[in-house]
């Protein structure tokens, strides 16, 4: 992944450090909530905790290496990183790190609660720094329409997922922090929704590169119905209707997006947490109902979302060691 020293201008056989895309967090994200389902269906279809285990250590590990890389990177190419930080698009990709942090949060949790703890503190501070710097850079004004793409729905789906991962925490000022960042994420998330909606029916259509995270689309609702069940402590209706919107633009999303025509790429993780929000949900739903329609539902979409993360991990591999993915 370094550049050699004898020629510090070409990348080697694997690529260069310098292109190391922060969306590829997006993986630890849909890792650690395939994990998370895992650990819901052992609730619902008693399957084994050591799935979730299992999978849970591996986005651990995913986010270990991933932060190392990008350290180096941010190290020695640090004009790399703050242009892909200042960037109208990708600089959204940025809270994927601290979504990835407050999941890794709830994983941490099934094995030493303290440590999970810890964890989120520090998610829930960087998420909600992040959402601030990313929102006001926003209201400057003078932006491309065409720039509204669903990756603007990152930061803000990121401070919902603040109460996601807290809405049990052990704080006394966890109640409020919570509620505040339900608050910014949801207001966000709405308006931000809107103007998205408005750029793709009214503009161009999206990129090739940008289709797979059009998928990102369902995630206010799925993490809505996660944050506001989660802190609320229950499943009402208000919960119910943000599921199954999400559930219907999901299927109304999926055959515009899994399309052999759109090349792979890193970009493609952007399909993995929504979908990843979606089974969590979709397991929580049909824990509350018990009824066998939800839990088939729930089953496919567990079955669909680990086929889709398998997918995509192999496939990321292939051209990480191919040389593909870390090139300029």
């Amino acid at each position: 992944m370094e550049l050699t020293a004898a020629q510090p201008d070409q990348a080697g056989k694997i690529g260069s450090i310098q292109y190391l895309p922060v969306n590829l967090f997006g993986s630890v994200m849909g890792i650690s909530g395939l994990s998370l389902a895992w650990r819901l269906s052992h609730q619902l279809f008693h399957t084994s905790p050591v799935i979730a285990d299992l999978i849970g250590a591996i986005a651990i590990l995913v986010f270990v290496l991933l932060t190392i890389g990008y350290l180096v990177k941010w190290a020695r190419y640090p004009q790399k990183v703050s242009a892909e930080f200042t960037h109208p698009i990708s600089g959204n990709f940025f809270g994927t790190i601290t979504i990835a942090i407050l999941l890794l949060s709830s994983v941490l949790s099934h094995y030493q609660q303290a440590l999970g703890e810890i964890v989120w503190v520090i998610g829930m501070v960087l998420t909600l720094a992040l959402s601030y710097i990313i929102i006001s850079r926003l209201l400057k004004g003078k932006l491309d329409p065409a720039h509204a793409v669903p990756a603007w729905l990152i930061p803000g789906v990121a401070t919902i997922d603040i109460a996601v991962a807290g809405g049990t925490m052990p704080f006394a000022w966890a109640h409020e922090v919570n509620l505040l960042s339900l608050g910014i994420g949801g207001f966000v998330a709405l308006i931000f929704f809107t103007l998205i909606i408005n750029r793709l029916i009214h503009h161009d259509a999206l990129p090739m590169g940008l289709m797979p995270s059009m998928i990102i689309m369902i995630a206010p609702f799925e993490v809505g119905f996660l944050g506001y069940t989660n802190f609320m402590q229950r499943i009402d209706n208000f919960a119910a209707i943000l599921y199954y919107f999400g559930l219907f633009l999901f299927i109304v999303l999926a055959f515009k997006v899994f399309k052999r025509t759109i090349k792979f790429g890193a970009s493609w993780w952007a399909v993995s947490f929504p979908m990843a929000a979606l089974s969590n949900a979709a397991l929580k739903y049909a824990i509350h109902v018990n009824g066998w329609p939800l839990k088939a539902i729930a089953a496919i979409i567990l079955l669909l979302l680990t086929i889709v993360v398998v997918v995509l991990f192999v496939r990321t591999l292939i051209i990480l060691f191919s040389g593909k993915l870390l090139q300029g």
